[in-house]
C-alpha cells in the first residue's frame, strides 16, 4: 500500500490530474464561446441562426452534420489559442534558454570538441587556448 500511496501521491502525476481537469473545463468554455457567439457571428452571412439544428434525414435517421460544423469551429479556435499562447511562447523561451547555452561553450581549436568559454585549457586534448572574452549573458 505504501508504494500505491506514493504513487498517487506523486508531483507527476498530481501535475497530469489537473492538466486534464483544466483541458476539459477549458474545452468546454471554448465550446460555449463558438456556439453563444461565433455560430451566431457566422450565421449572420449565411443566415442560419444556428449550425448546431442542421440536420439531413436518410431513410429517417438523422445526420446532425451542424453540431459537427460547431465542434470544427471549437477545435480550430482550441487549437489556435494553445498554440499562439502555450507553443510559440514556449518555443521562443527554449530558443532564448539554447542561445544562452551555445554562447557559454566554444569549440577547441585542436579536436574541436565543446569546451567552455573560460577555459584555458581543453580537458580532451590539454591543448593550451588562448582566453576567449567573457560572454554577457541576459
Amino acid at each position: 500500500m505504501d508504494g500505491f500511496k506514493k504513487f498517487l501521491l506523486q508531483g507527476n502525476l498530481v501535475q497530469l490530474a489537473v492538466a486534464v481537469v483544466i483541458g476539459a473545463v477549458f474545452s468546454n468554455l471554448i465550446t460555449a464561446f463558438t456556439e453563444g457567439f461565433i455560430t451566431p457571428l457566422l450565421g449572420i452571412f449565411g443566415g442560419v441562426p444556428q449550425f448546431g439544428e442542421l440536420y439531413f434525414e436518410i431513410n429517417g435517421s438523422r445526420f446532425m452534420y451542424g453540431a459537427f460544423i460547431d465542434a470544427a469551429i471549437s477545435f480550430l479556435l482550441t487549437a489556435a489559442i494553445l498554440y499562439f499562447f502555450v507553443v510559440l511562447p514556449v518555443s521562443k523561451l527554449m530558443e532564448r534558454l539554447m542561445k544562452q547555452e551555445e554562447a557559454a561553450t566554444r569549440d577547441c581549436p585542436r579536436c574541436f570538441s565543446e569546451i567552455s568559454r573560460q577555459a584555458d585549457r581543453c580537458p580532451h586534448c590539454t591543448s593550451e587556448i588562448a582566453p576567449d572574452k567573457p560572454v554577457a549573458v541576459d
